[in-house]
């Protein structure tokens, strides 16, 4: 399974460049996963729901389909390890994966002027390369945020 990840602190423009790298792969033909982290409690059930009542009366899992999709909620401890959520995936050809700033996968940091931070690439030998608004002085190869298709060669190319 490729996997490359795409990290950077908060409101960098992580999320728009999955958005846009995502399509960009789906126009060169490839199938694509995403595994997004989230830092905070999240809810993808809401309350009133039949699911959400079952996961209330205490089910550790409760899985939802209809025609189009499936979705599984699973009650955790702990955080699941990223490669025990990596093993959930179905196949495919790339994996992008948002956040997961720590963990040794090849990534690529977006950093925009505008939305402070240290570089994390300084510290960290997983971060390939820098996507930035502006001109960035970094060991390594910085690339031009806008321009998703150069990205998306950088990807291809190292996974």
């Amino acid at each position: 399974m490729k996997v490359f990840g795409v990290t950077g602190w908060k409101n960098a423009g992580k999320t728009t460049l999955v958005e846009r790298l995502i399509a960009e792969f789906r126009t060169r033909g490839l199938r694509v996963s995403t595994l997004k982290h989230a830092h905070h409690g999240f809810d993808i059930d809401h309350e009133g729901k039949d699911s959400y009542r079952h996961r209330a009366a205490g089910a550790g899992e409760v899985i939802v389909a209809s025609g189009r999709r499936v979705a599984q909620l699973t009650e955790l401890d702990e955080e699941m390890p990223l490669a025990a959520l990596l093993a959930r995936l179905g196949p495919c050809d790339i994996v992008l994966i948002e956040g997961w700033k720590r963990d040794d996968h090849p990534k690529i940091e977006v950093h925009r002027a505008g939305a402070g931070g240290a570089l994390i690439a300084e510290g960290d030998p997983t971060i390939r390369a820098v996507a930035s608004d502006y001109a960035v002085t970094v060991d390594r190869p910085v690339l031009d945020l806008e321009d998703v298709v150069g990205i998306a060669d950088f990807i291809l190319a190292e996974v």
